[in-house]
């Protein structure tokens, strides 16, 4: 059977806009597959991996940012221009969050910030 991709919008409590599509990796799949086998992540997009403190870059294409968050979604750790090859980890992080490089420093995230999964089940697929 194949699961349904859920998306959500992330932003700050601020509302600082994250990533307006973000794929919510739930499915044992998702989270083994992650971004594995594209050329990129689009500007906007994302995909966060709940029940989580680390993540591997191996066989990636390209490099992301990771924001790890704790149980309460605050920032406890920017892995910035994490590249192909890497491994990146944050003690007390519960989720991560991947984006484009260079999203983080250009949104101003920082640790402590706090952010704001909506998800939206109109996106289902």
């Amino acid at each position: 059977m194949r699961s349904r991709r859920r998306d959500a919008r992330v932003t700050t409590t601020d509302g600082i806009e994250i990533a307006s599509r973000c794929e919510l990796a739930y499915g044992m799949f998702a989270r083994m597959r992650g971004l594995l086998g594209r050329d990129g992540l689009a500007e906007g997009h994302g995909m966060w991996f709940p029940r989580t403190s680390s993540v591997h870059m191996f066989f990636m294409r390209f490099p992301i940012d990771v924001v790890f968050v704790d149980r309460a979604n605050r920032i406890v750790r920017i892995a910035a221009d994490l590249r192909p090859g890497r491994i990146a980890a944050a003690r007390r992080a519960r989720a991560a969050l991947e984006l484009p490089a260079g999203t983080a420093a250009r949104l101003g995230l920082a640790p402590g910030m706090t952010l704001v999964v909506d998800e939206d089940p109109s996106t289902d697929r």
